[in-house]
Formats: C-alpha cells, structure tokens, sequence
C-alpha cells in the first residue's frame, strides 16, 4: 500500500522496470521481487540501500519491479505475464492467492527473524500461523486533509463529499478501498457481500464525482497534496506520515464512522525457482538492523517488537503510526470476498469511473 508519488506513477504506467541489479554475471542467481511503489529504503538521502545491502551479502542480483495495487499485482501474476519470487501484497489479497495454491509455504528453518514479531502478528485471520507470509508492515487508512483549506478539523468521511471541496477532493483509484469508504460513510462492514448494500454504495460513490472529477488517483496524492493543490484525501498512515513531513500544514485522521486496518506481508510466489533465496530475503527484511533502517525510512507501523522497542519514544507515540485501541476499535481487516461480489463491485467500478 505505499507509495510515493512520481516514481510509482512511472512504474505504474510503464509496468515493471527494475530498480537494482548488482553485477553482470550470468552465474549469479535472480530474484526477482514485485512491491509497491516507494515501499522500501533504498538509499535516498544517505539511508540505507536494502536491495544492494542483500545484494552484496549474498552474491545475487535482485529484480525489484513496482505495482499500484494488489488488484494490478495479483491479474499480472495470475495471468503469466510475470514472473515473481517474492511479492508484498495485502491481507485480504493473501487470502486469494493461498485459496488459488498461488503461494509457496514460508520455511521457518531459513526465516527464523520471524520469532521476532510481535504475539499479534504470529498468526493472522488471512493466514493461520502464517503459513504462507510474514507480515511487513500494517497501518490504518485515513483522511489527509490541509489544515489551511479546510473548515476546522476533520472527523468524518463525510467531508470527501463536502461540495464546498469541489474539485480540491481526492479519492482512490481503487475500487475495494473506494468502496470500503463508502460502507463505512453507510454504516455496512466493509465487507458486506449484500447486493443491496453495494449497490448502495456504487450510488453514494456517484454522487462523490462532482467533488472528485478528475481527481481518483493513487501516488499521485502525494505531489497533490504537498504542494497544496488539493484539499483533502483518504491515503495511508504511513504515506501520510511522509507527506506531514514535507508540509506541516496537512493533517490525518481516521474518521469516526472507522476504516480499514491492513496488513502487508511478503509471500513466495508458487513455483519460484528461487524459493531458498526468496527466504532468505525474507529472513533478512525482518533482520532487527535491516528492519529498523527500513521501517525508519518508509515510516509504516513495524510487527517487529525488537524493531518497535528500538523506535524513538516520539514515534512509539505517534497516533498516526501506532493508533491506540479506541482507534483500532473502530476499524476492520478486509477479507476476500466471493467472486460475485468482486465481480459486482468491478463492474459498478467501471461505471462510476466512466461517467
């Protein structure tokens, strides 16, 4: 889920385009390793470069490849027009691939880093015992909203409807996060599979085009609203962390109807030819001194509890990061949803984007 804007929206647009290889050797192996966009340090700004770091520990040359969404990254892999070691995609999308044998199981024999996380993250709902992935980062959803175009604080997802903000609201390129909004503005669990609720939903999205016109996107959201040409949009915690930093007249919030909590794990794509080597980087991701420098750049929530403990206390305290429960009380993971109720909800996607 993150995601800065510029480089993502040239991935985006041109497919994949690897980052990083190290060396010309044809007797080193590949990995290759599809995340989202601006999802990992890589060397910015003195940070550290973590696609070369692995490179060089063990003597390979990584291809690392950027998606938008985990829609995009599951039809490029389900399809075969890719090929993929490790991929990061989202809780409810890991769902999908494990029920379709579109995973290879985690050896906890290579990626013992693992006993590092935190009792919430040893198992989750999506993947029991985490079979199949090791959870990277989490984070909620939210409103970023600039405290200087807007009409007092913001507390509802009511305001990404506000016509006093037309034209000045951005909304997701994205159906499932689209529509989760919605569901929670109607007061439905975002993952209702009642034909009548999403059809409802499909409606109160309609009316949220005025507003929004031109303006669903994705990474873009970042150059928007830093430099001020929007006024508000639902992103990501950890992005939103990002974007305060460069303009400390936005804000973020998660309203009070509640949102989507998520989970991001690395998972082995079924029938890599890299699986030893995929665990390994596995393992090395969630390497206390890897993890804490990765973590520190992109700014999501670690599941790492050596990772977090190691955290400046200001971070450990940040609400956007790590929100506390009455916050978290208010949000839901997304699951998988039928293959009628995707295919319902792509279909009103489609007609409420070419409108």
């Amino acid at each position: 889920m993150k995601r800065k804007v510029l480089l993502s929206v040239i991935f985006a647009s041109a497919a994949a385009v690897s980052l990083s290889s190290c060396g010309n050797s044809s007797s080193k192996p590949t990995l290759k390793v599809f995340n989202w966009g601006e999802y990992i340090s890589d060397g910015q700004d003195g940070t550290l470069d973590t696609i070369a770091e692995f490179e060089k520990e063990f003597d390979c040359k990584v291809q690392y490849d950027l998606f938008s969404t985990n829609e995009e990254m599951y039809t490029k892999l389900s399809s075969g027009s890719v090929e993929y070691d490790v991929v990061i995609p989202s809780d409810y999308m890991i769902s999908k691939m494990i029920a379709e044998d579109m995973l290879e199981p985690i050896n906890y024999d290579i990626v013992t880093n693992a006993e590092n996380l935190m009792d919430r993250f040893k198992t989750t709902d999506f993947d029991p015992g985490n079979v199949y992935s090791v959870p990277y980062t989490w984070g909620t959803v939210g409103i970023v909203y600039n405290k200087t175009m807007v009409n007092g604080p913001i507390t509802s997802w009511n305001t990404l409807w506000d016509s006093q903000y037309d034209t000045k609201t951005l909304m997701f390129l994205n159906n499932r996060d689209a529509f989760g909004i919605a569901e929670k503005l109607l007061g439905y669990s975002q993952n209702s599979t009642d034909e009548s609720e999403i059809r409802a939903c499909a409606d109160k999205l309609k009316e949220q085009k005025a507003a929004v016109h031109p303006n669903y996107v994705m990474d873009e959201v970042f150059d928007k609203m830093e430099i001020g040409e929007a006024a508000v949009a639902p992103y990501y915690a950890g992005d939103a962390v990002t974007m305060i930093s460069e303009n400390p007249d936005l804000d973020f919030v998660v309203p009070e109807e509640g949102s989507n909590v998520f989970i991001d794990s690395m998972c082995i794509v079924k029938g890599s030819t890299q699986v030893d080597l995929a665990n390994e980087f596995i393992n090395f991701m969630c390497r206390e001194d890897i993890a804490q420098a990765n973590i520190e750049y992109i700014s999501y929530s670690t599941p790492l509890q050596s990772v977090y403990d190691n955290l400046d206390e200001e971070v450990r305290n940040n609400k956007i990061i790590y929100p506390d429960d009455d916050i978290l009380a208010r949000c839901e993971s997304f699951v998988v949803l039928p293959n009628d109720t995707n295919q319902l909800i792509q279909d009103l996607w489609n007609e409420i984007i070419a409108e």
